[in-house]
Parts: C-alpha cells; sequence; structure tokens
C-alpha cells in the first residue's frame, strides 16, 4: 500500500480506502512481534499491541452489525464484559488469530458498504452507549465509516507508542519492513536483528 492511498474515484471508494489504510497502518505495528510482545503493556496505559487490535476489530464489527441491523450478539452485561476484555489479548488467544479476525471483519464491512446504495442512509444511534448523544436518532453510513477512520487512527496512534516502547520500532521502518521497501540512506527497513 505504499504508506499513502492510491488515487480514488469516488466517496466510497475513498471512505474505504481511508479506513483499509488505517487498518494496514495498526496493523504494521504487529509487525514481527511474537505472541507475549503482542501482550505487553509497557507504557503508562494499559493497552497492548494485540489488544488495540482485538478492540479497533471488535469495534468495526459492532458498527457493521449497527448498520447492517442485525441483533446484538449477546446481553447488554455480555456485550459490556465483552467491550472490557476486548482490550486485551487473552491467554489462550494468538495475535495472528486476532489479525485473521480483523481481516474477516474488514471483508466484511466491504461486502456491507458495498450493498449501500446510499451513503446517507440513517444509522440508529445505539441507546445504551453512554457516550452517544441522546438527541440524535440516527446517523449515516457515511458518518460511520467516518467514525471507524478516526477510532482505527486513534488506535493506530497509541499502538505506534505502545510499540515504541516494546522494541524502540517506529512507523515507516516497520511500514517499510512490511511493504519490503528498498533501504535509502535516510530510511532503514525495520529488523529484528538490529534491534538492542
Amino acid at each position: 500500500m505504499h504508506g499513502n492511498v492510491p488515487p480514488i474515484a469516488n466517496e466510497c471508494e475513498g471512505l474505504l480506502a481511508y479506513l483499509a489504510q488505517q487498518r494496514r497502518v495498526l496493523r504494521i505495528t504487529a509487525y514481527g512481534l511474537t505472541d507475549e510482545q503482542a501482550r505487553l503493556v509497557p507504557s503508562a496505559s494499559s493497552l497492548s499491541i494485540g489488544g488495540l487490535i482485538k478492540h479497533v476489530a471488535h469495534t468495526e464489527q459492532g458498527w457493521m452489525d449497527t448498520v447492517s441491523q442485525r441483533e446484538e450478539r449477546g446481553t447488554l452485561a455480555e456485550r459490556q464484559a465483552a467491550y472490557l476484555a476486548g482490550f486485551r489479548l487473552a491467554p489462550d488467544e494468538t495475535l495472528d488469530d486476532v489479525l485473521a479476525f480483523y481481516g474477516q471483519v474488514a471483508r466484511e464491512t466491504e461486502e456491507i458498504v458495498a450493498g449501500v446504495p446510499d451513503l446517507g442512509r440513517p444509522v440508529p444511534v445505539p441507546r445504551e452507549i453512554p457516550w452517544y448523544p441522546p438527541d440524535i436518532d440516527a446517523w449515516s453510513v457515511r458518518w460511520v465509516l467516518f467514525h471507524l477512520i478516526q477510532e482505527t487512527a486513534r488506535h493506530a496512534g497509541h499502538a505506534d507508542i505502545v510499540r515504541e516502547h516494546i522494541d524502540g520500532a517506529t512507523a515507516f521502518p516497520l511500514m517499510a519492513a512490511a511493504e519490503n521497501w528498498p533501504e535509502t540512506p535516510w530510511l532503514k527497513p525495520w529488523s529484528p536483528v538490529l534491534q538492542v
């Protein structure tokens, strides 16, 4: 993907391309990590790379459930417990499992959005979520996609910081390694051999 979204032809393609790019940079924060490293909480926050990816995948899936008007998964108490557990990679989960799940969620999002003829279509505001405004009945599919881009980008930034605390790796060297960019005088792809 080379660090930037390619040219786009229309609004829907643009929204999906920017969401895909933010997913990609979040996934790249996990590049080269072991499951144990993906569980690490090395900064002042309680966030881990694996937990962030898992959380963002479940968030996107939840929004697609709302867009599709699918039944909620479990009771409210079960959903609340799953929300809290969604911020960590459990001992029985692997980074590969979470990345595969995130890929599945991404494909499903693209299928659902492809079936929406009008991005202005209303999406009901979930009433049980305390941070959603009580005076708005619906957002649009367009709003949901912008929100997912925002949410993914926010957590990709968190993951950048967590990853740097784990082994010093930063975004562009990781991206260069993940995408096989050639080494230049000013950018060397990340390599676990070079890490201290």
